[in-house]
């Protein structure tokens, strides 16, 4: 779904996040908020006056709208959005199959990890783990039936930081790699993982994103068209996708995306420091001050 020409070619993120792909002439109404439809079931006349939708699963408006608003801020092609993160993780992982091999960073989820062991297992899938933090033992994991990369850009709970860039470079020197992060504590104020030679994005839209704590949802953003048709007709026929009140409730969070991270960054740097000063504390975790700009500006 196109911007309509609603948005000038030059478009700075906070703007994205509030209007990408939600022309207020879009439903013929002048709405400046994307509404909710409810519907399962559409009109199919076979006429120029159809809309595009078949059935809920397959497609909704409101959640149309939220998918072309998150690839615009991620700087992707494709944006598909699923009933919850692990449900995206699990379409991930589906386009997997027996005697893949599968490399997964240790430091990573505890969710993802339970659920890539038990996917593993019932496909006969090659999981190993490896360090993210040592790129050069990472090369010699690599073998040739290698199909899938998977770490976090900042890991969740130890906010290590992950060269993605290299990350990437390494593994593409094997064909047919795909290489999948979790950009979940970022957001893609901060980076779009995308830019750096990453083929998949995946996020837990209940952080971040959203930002409300309201709301249950997982995104998957990526450029490769084939893998995208892959990835949507799992999405269409596994059939765990987010139903049109919380894709509003997300692309309601959307807006005021911005200025929350540059908010949380400048709170967590406050914080960091002050725990660095108690005696009590032995060690903090942060991503530091030097890694991130907050000086953005807000468009």
């Amino acid at each position: 779904m196109s911007n309509e020409g609603y948005l000038p070619l030059e478009t700075g993120f906070a703007t994205l996040a509030i209007h990408a792909h939600q022309s207020p002439d879009q439903w013929n109404s002048g709405a400046v908020v994307t509404p909710i439809f409810t519907a399962a079931t559409y009109k199919l006349d076979g006429s120029d006056h159809s809309t595009g939708f078949q059935y809920g699963r397959w497609g909704n408006p409101t959640r149309n709208n939220l998918e072309g608003c998150l690839a615009a801020i991620e700087n992707g092609k494709h944006a598909l959005t699923f009933a919850t993160g692990c449900a995206a993780t699990w379409s991930m992982l589906s386009i997997l199959k027996n005697g893949d091999h599968l490399l997964c960073a240790f430091d990573v989820y505890g969710g993802t990890l339970h659920l890539m062991k038990m996917v593993a297992e019932e496909k006969g899938i090659d999981l190993e783990f490896f360090d993210a933090g040592n790129l050069n033992e990472f090369e010699k994991l690599l073998k040739p039936n290698t199909r899938m990369v998977w770490f976090e850009i900042t890991t969740n709970p130890m906010c290590k930081v992950v060269d993605a860039k290299r990350l990437a470079e390494i593994s593409h020197k094997r064909p047919g790699v795909l290489v999948v992060t979790d950009n979940t504590f970022m957001s893609p104020y901060f980076l779009k993982p995308l830019n750096l030679g990453v083929d998949i994005v995946m996020h837990s839209m209940s952080k971040y994103l959203n930002g409300h704590s309201d709301v249950i949802m997982g995104l998957l953003v990526l450029n490769d068209d084939n893998v995208h048709i892959k990835l949507r007709d799992i999405q269409h026929h596994g059939g765990a996708v987010p139903g049109p009140f919380d894709c509003y409730l997300a692309l309601r969070g959307l807006k005021t995306l911005a200025i929350r991270m540059k908010q949380h960054m400048a709170n967590g740097i406050q914080l960091a420091n002050h725990l660095k000063k108690n005696p009590r504390i032995e060690q903090v975790f942060h991503p530091g001050e030097k890694l991130i700009k907050i000086d953005h500006h807000i468009n």
